[in-house]
């Protein structure tokens, strides 16, 4: 199921239970890229940091 139908299904469910309708998909992607490129601008990593790294299973 892709974005499209899944947003399709969930505004159907919300106007037979008569909620709000869900905002379409993409709606906030360039604000929270921005969120994301202000949050790296302001928190750049440091040194004392270590990274953090994926766990993977023996």
């Amino acid at each position: 199921m892709d974005a499209i139908q899944q947003h399709m299904l969930d505004t159907y469910r919300a106007a037979r239970l008569g909620e709000p309708a869900p905002p379409p998909p993409g709606r906030h992607d360039r604000r929270t890229l921005r969120d994301l490129y202000h949050h790296w601008l302001t928190h750049p990593p440091t040194r004392h940091q270590p990274v953090r790294r994926l766990r993977t299973e023996p």
